[in-house]
């Protein structure tokens, strides 16, 4: 008689799902985002995105103590200036609104990991991710200024940039200018692989950043684009990344695990402000259960490949894998 093969044996009960599971979420993947805005005493619940804030340093302090007790090892930082101008200047400040979240937070909270987001886009007055020229992104006159901001971080003392403007060669001049100024040791997440998206429609909405006239298609990624992602990840290391990001993270899973199969380097997915309030709204409307979604997904995003998943949910997640 031919034996019958039965899966199901090992699914049979918890223990022994959890004994053979092959993917598992750690706090140690999380890193969260976060909003800082100028001010003091400053909390405001950012409308599309519920349970998100945007904080003035203070309360940002405040904040990154409770990640911290929840041992969540990094947070992502994306400042929103008081003003903006056409070169994005508050970005490079020294004084500037992220810069000086970053010295709040190592002065203390000196073991977290403090990730800066380095790009123009919250600076700018037009929204766009660089200098602007007849209507035109600018590549290497905007390459400058995204290694000057880089530098103004690590100075500041972020333990990790992460430039998000997807210009060509900034890779290389971040890499540059750190190792001029003695930063040898300063890691680079880069979003390597980061697609013009629809789901960031919620975050342009909390850093007050969406463009003021076209898009930014010229220079964020098309998404129907496979290969390309691969050869923009592979310059990317070329020039000096130390991590690969990413973004989106639900709808780029094939990316995600054809960057690992190709290059297995570190690579971070970036579960961003779309997926994150697409899972709150159903959520809130009783369609779905928050708690299983979320993890579902997480899972799915480590599953395809990912070793760090930025999210919004993080908090959230490390409460629940306490009590799993």
């Amino acid at each position: 008689m031919e034996l019958l093969k039965r899966p199901r044996r090992l699914r049979a009960n918890e223990v022994i799902r959890r004994m053979v599971k092959e993917t598992s979420i750690s706090v140690d993947d999380l890193i969260y985002p976060m909003f800082v805005v100028p001010g003091e005493n400053i909390k405001e619940e950012i409308d599309v995105m519920p349970g998100v804030y945007r904080y003035s340093v203070d309360n940002l302090v405040k904040e990154v103590k409770e990640v911290y007790d929840l041992k969540i090892p990094a947070v992502l930082l994306f400042g929103i200036p008081s003003k903006k101008d056409e070169l994005g200047s508050e970005a490079y400040d020294d004084d500037g609104i992220v810069q000086k979240a970053v010295k709040s937070i190592k002065e203390s909270i000196p073991q977290m990991i403090v990730i800066t987001d380095v790009c123009m886009c919250e600076y700018t007055s037009h929204g766009h991710c660089g200098i602007i020229r007849n209507g035109y992104v600018q590549n290497d006159e905007t390459v400058s200024y995204i290694a000057k901001i880089a530098l103004s971080h690590v100075k500041a003392g972020a333990d990790i940039v992460a430039p998000s403007d997807m210009m060509d060669g900034r890779i290389k001049a971040i890499r540059n200018i750190l190792d001029e100024n003695g930063y040898v040791n300063t890691p680079i997440i880069s979003y390597s692989a980061k697609y013009a998206s629809a789901f960031y429609g919620p975050f342009r909405e909390a850093a007050n950043s969406a463009p003021q006239f076209g898009d930014r298609k010229s220079y964020q990624m098309d998404p129907a684009n496979s290969d390309e992602a691969l050869r923009e990840i592979s310059l990317d290391i070329d020039e000096g990344a130390d991590i690969i990001m990413v973004k989106p993270a639900l709808p780029y899973l094939d990316i995600i695990r054809r960057a690992k199969d190709t290059f297995n380097v570190p690579i971070a997915a970036y579960n961003v402000s779309g997926e994150y309030s697409m899972i709150k709204a159903a959520s809130q409307m009783g369609y779905i259960n928050e708690k299983s979604t979320v993890l579902e997904s997480l899972t799915g995003i480590k599953r395809a490949g990912a070793d760090i998943i930025i999210t919004y949910f993080a908090k959230d997640v490390a409460k629940w894998l306490t009590i799993l």
